[in-house]
């Protein structure tokens, strides 16, 4: 159990070296991530309204079509109208040119209406297309300044990355899986040695006999007050030296 405990701690200085190096970033990858998902969302807004453009398009070239053959029924209709024989054969005629010509009429309406919802599409299309040219040039500057960080810290990044690698072959998933858990609700911090008799993530005394029994490097054991995991000071010396890549 000794050498799990200080592989532990060993695992602990390694993450936390990291999440010092993530933090340098500041809220950059933050930022990149939510402009990127703003950037998504633009262009799934103009494809739907590309879509919407498509069929009311659609349903105007219909409603024209529509128009031009009641229009050549009419013609027809007044046509016939001069050879019928009697008046209501006429009559007939007649009802079917004003309902033709209602149906013009409603046709021609919402022709017109497609004409209007078309000019707003259109509107909105540019619009968006302008949101996504700002949003794309604040998105290259953000990533430019990301790039720029993230290579300064390359190196050392890898190195620490190879490390944590190397330590993790050498615990169990149980407990690696034990420790990031502890480590997620301590923001960062999931281990913490014993100092005077107390636990050095809250600074909580630890009972006399909890104290021995850390001592002796044989359990895990977790700090009543806070839930880290508390190791030894001899422990932590060792992990301490170290040299994770020989």
């Amino acid at each position: 159990m000794k050498d799990t405990l200080v592989m532990l701690y060993a695992l602990q200085q390694v993450d936390s070296n990291l999440q010092e190096l993530h933090e340098q970033k500041g809220d950059l990858p933050a930022v990149v991530s939510s402009l990127e998902a703003d950037l998504t969302l633009l262009h799934n807004s103009i494809s739907d309204k590309k879509t919407e453009l498509d069929n009311v398009k659609i349903s105007r070239e219909r409603s024209d079509g529509d128009i031009i053959d009641f229009k050549e029924k009419i013609e027809k209709y007044r046509e016939q109208q001069f050879s019928v024989r009697n008046n209501r054969e006429y009559d007939a005629l007649t009802k079917e040119i004003d309902y033709s010509t209602e149906q013009i009429d409603t046709l021609e309406r919402e022709f017109l209406e497609s004409e209007g919802i078309i000019e707003v599409i259109v509107q909105d299309i540019e619009i968006l297309n302008t949101k996504v040219g700002e949003v794309e040039l604040n998105l290259n500057d953000r990533k430019a300044e990301l790039e720029i960080l993230s290579k300064e810290t390359e190196h050392e990044e890898l190195n620490l990355n190879h490390q944590k690698e190397k330590i993790l072959v050498r615990l169990d998933k149980d407990i690696v899986d034990r420790y990031d858990r502890i480590r997620i609700a301590r923001k960062g911090k999931g281990i913490a040695p014993i100092r005077k008799d107390c636990c050095g993530g809250c600074n909580n005394r630890i009972p006399p006999q909890h104290v021995m029994e850390i001592g002796t490097n044989q359990k895990l054991y977790l700090c009543g007050h806070c839930g880290r995991i508390i190791v030894s000071t001899e422990v932590a010396a060792e992990a301490n030296q170290l040299n994770i890549l020989s």
